[in-house]
C-alpha cells in the first residue's frame, strides 16, 4: 500500500493571502521578534487565551526585558508575575531554562530544534514556534489550533493525544509548512484556529480554506478534533490552616518545588478537620485554641478535583508566633504585602477574604 500524502499545493498560499488581510500583526511578541520574546509568549499561551496573557506578558517582559534578567532573578520574583495563569510548573521550567540559556549558552538560544528541546519546559511544537517566528527555520508547530484545523480539513478521525493520530497529524504538519514565510505562516496557523475555526461554531463561510475542509463538505465540523475518551477525576480534600497573628501578618508555608503549586507559598495543608489542632501543632509548633471553619470550595487541576476547607484562627502571644517551626519553608507576611509574592489563584482569594475579616 503506497504512503498517503497530504498535498494540498494551495493550501499555505490561501493561509497567507487571508493572514496579510486578517490575521493578527500587532501582539505584543509580534514586535521585536527575538527568540526570547517569542520563547516567552509560547510558554504563557499554552492552554492559555491571547487575551489573558497579554497583560501577564506585558509586565513580564517590562520587569524581565532580556533572558539574563529573568535568569538572575528570584524564584518568588518570577512566581509573583505569574500568579493567576496557572499551569505553574511553566513558570519553573521558564526560570531553569532561562539560567541554562545563560550560563550553558552564552544567553544565545540554540538554533535547532534539537537544542530548543533540550531546554525545560519546551517540546516539539514549542520549539517549532520558536524556531519558525524568531529564527525563519523551517518547522512545524501542533498545537491546539493546529491539531483542530488539520482533522476537520483532512477528517482525521481519533483522538489526537493518541500516539497514532499524532503521527499522522504531525507529518500532515511537515508536509504542508511551506518554505518560504515560515514565521507568516505558523502564526496563520494559530490565527485561524483562534478566529474562525473555533472549537464551537467555527465561521466557515470567512475561512480561507472552507472549500477543501472535508469536516465542512459532510457537515461534521463538531466532530473534529475527536475527544479524550471520558475519564472520572478522583477527588481529594484538604483544609487550609490560616493562621492571622497579632501583627496582621498570616502564616504561609513554601511548597515543594515539584508538584502543584510547585515552590509557590500557600497555607499550611492539614487532613483532618475534626484534628485541626493536633495536626497544627504537629507540623507548625503553634497550639491552636479554636478556629473558624469556611465554606469548603472545589478547585479543579487537569486530573483531579481538589476540595478545599478554610479554618481562620488567630494567634495573639507573640511567645506563639516564635513558636512556629524555624525552616525557610515557613513565614509571616503582612497581610498587605502577600500579593507580592507567587500564589496560587485560590490563595490570593482566601487572602483578600482573611484581609476584609480583618
Amino acid at each position: 500500500m503506497p504512503k498517503q500524502t497530504y498535498s494540498d499545493p494551495t493550501f499555505s498560499q490561501r493561509l497567507l493571502s487571508w493572514y496579510d488581510l486578517h490575521g493578527r500583526h500587532n501582539l505584543p511578541w509580534q514586535r521585536d521578534k527575538t527568540p526570547y520574546r517569542v520563547w516567552v509568549s509560547e510558554i504563557m499561551l499554552q492552554q492559555t487565551q491571547v487575551t489573558t496573557v497579554i497583560p501577564y506578558y506585558q509586565r513580564f517582559m517590562a520587569r524581565f526585558p532580556q533572558v539574563s534578567d529573568l535568569a538572575t532573578a528570584s524564584e518568588d520574583d518570577v512566581f509573583h508575575l505569574w500568579s493567576g495563569l496557572g499551569y505553574y510548573s511553566r513558570a519553573r521550567n521558564l526560570h531553569k531554562a532561562a539560567k541554562l540559556v545563560v550560563n550553558e549558552h552564552d544567553g544565545t538560544f540554540p538554533r535547532s530544534i534539537a537544542g530548543l528541546m533540550e531546554l525545560p519546559g519546551i517540546g516539539r511544537s514549542t520549539a517549532g514556534a520558536i524556531a519558525a517566528i524568531s529564527m525563519g527555520i523551517r518547522a512545524p508547530i501542533m498545537d491546539g489550533n493546529v491539531k483542530r484545523i488539520l482533522t476537520r480539513y483532512f477528517a482525521i478521525h481519533g483522538w489526537p493525544g493518541l500516539t497514532a493520530v499524532a503521527n499522522e497529524l504531525w507529518k500532515i504538519a511537515e508536509q504542508l509548512t511551506p518554505h518560504d514565510r515560515v514565521d507568516d505562516y505558523t502564526q496563520v496557523m494559530m490565527d485561524l484556529g483562534a478566529t474562525l475555526c473555533k472549537r464551537s461554531k467555527p465561521a466557515c463561510d470567512a475561512c480561507p480554506l472552507n472549500t477543501g475542509c472535508i469536516a465542512r463538505k459532510t457537515g461534521q465540523q463538531q466532530r473534529f478534533p475527536e475527544s479524550r475518551p471520558k475519564q472520572v477525576k478522583p477527588e481529594r480534600s484538604t483544609v487550609m490552616l490560616m493562621v492571622v497573628n497579632q501583627f496582621g501578618e498570616v502564616l504561609l508555608e513554601k511548597r515543594p518545588p515539584t508538584g502543584i503549586w510547585g515552590g509557590l507559598w500557600s497555607f499550611p495543608e492539614l487532613s483532618d478537620p475534626d484534628q485541626i489542632s493536633t495536626e497544627a501543632l504537629a507540623k507548625t509548633g503553634l497550639t491552636i485554641d479554636g478556629c473558624e471553619l469556611w465554606q469548603s470550595f472545589r478547585h479543579t487541576f487537569s486530573h483531579y478535583h481538589l476540595d478545599i476547607t478554610p479554618a481562620l484562627t488567630f494567634v495573639d502571644s507573640h511567645q506563639q508566633t516564635l513558636l512556629v517551626k524555624e525552616h525557610d519553608d515557613f513565614c509571616w507576611i503582612a497581610l498587605n504585602q502577600s500579593h507580592q509574592l507567587g500564589l496560587a489563584a485560590p490563595i490570593k482569594k482566601l487572602l483578600e477574604k482573611i484581609n476584609l475579616a480583618f
